[in-house]
């Protein structure tokens, strides 16, 4: 069932806010639609070899906005939406990894993101005649972090810019800059030393 009301943009200004999405309404719809849609593009993607330039230009499609040239991916990848991904310049992103993007998730410059991380962006609701709904949260990640192998992070954290998160850890809340933090749940364990600029 289609609702033509329902558009990209007034989606996406409707997950934003973060209100809850009910299974049965015209948004709840849309969100199966886009599903579909980003299964097909992943789907071509999985399944046969792409160039790096090729793998640019299908998550410029995936994502519905220019991914710059420097953006690198090694298949497969899973995504249930894609549209509400923003990447930076210089991603890498390896082989297994799963985002659940509805509730928005922004990468930024230079990051790495290892083998088989989880990235979810949508809650369930606890109550049980509701559960079938659900409510976004974004998750944000800054410019060059590291994030290890076999990470799970959930709807709503935000990661600080050159944090490195180890692998296998599950990340349920916000990580400052230029931390080190690893385990499950994820906790802060060191800093990282300031650079020192060469003569």
């Amino acid at each position: 069932m289609s609702d033509s009301t329902v558009g990209y943009d007034k989606f996406f200004r409707y997950m934003n806010t973060g209100k809850i999405v009910d299974a049965d309404s015209a948004m709840g719809f849309f969100f199966h639609e886009m599903s579909q849609n980003a299964l097909k593009i992943t789907t071509e993607l999985n399944n046969k070899y792409h160039t790096p330039e090729e793998i640019v230009e299908i998550f410029s499609k995936l994502t519905g906005k220019s991914v710059d040239r420097s953006f690198r991916l090694f298949p497969p990848f899973y995504t249930d939406c894609g549209r509400n991904i923003t990447f930076g310049k210089n991603v890498f992103i390896n082989s297994g990894c799963k985002f659940q993007d509805q509730g928005g998730i922004f990468i930024g410059d230079g990051c790495l993101i290892g083998h088989n991380v989880i990235i979810s962006t949508l809650n369930h609701l606890q109550t049980p005649s509701k559960r079938h709904s659900l409510q976004p949260k974004p998750v944000k990640i800054g410019c060059n972090v590291w994030i290890g192998a076999g990470v799970i992070i959930v709807p709503g954290v935000t990661i600080g810019d050159n944090a490195i998160i180890g692998a296998g850890s599950v990340v349920v809340k916000d990580i400052a800059e230029n931390a080190v933090a690893v385990g499950n749940p994820c906790k802060i364990i060191k800093y990282i030393e300031s650079e020192v600029g060469s003569d």
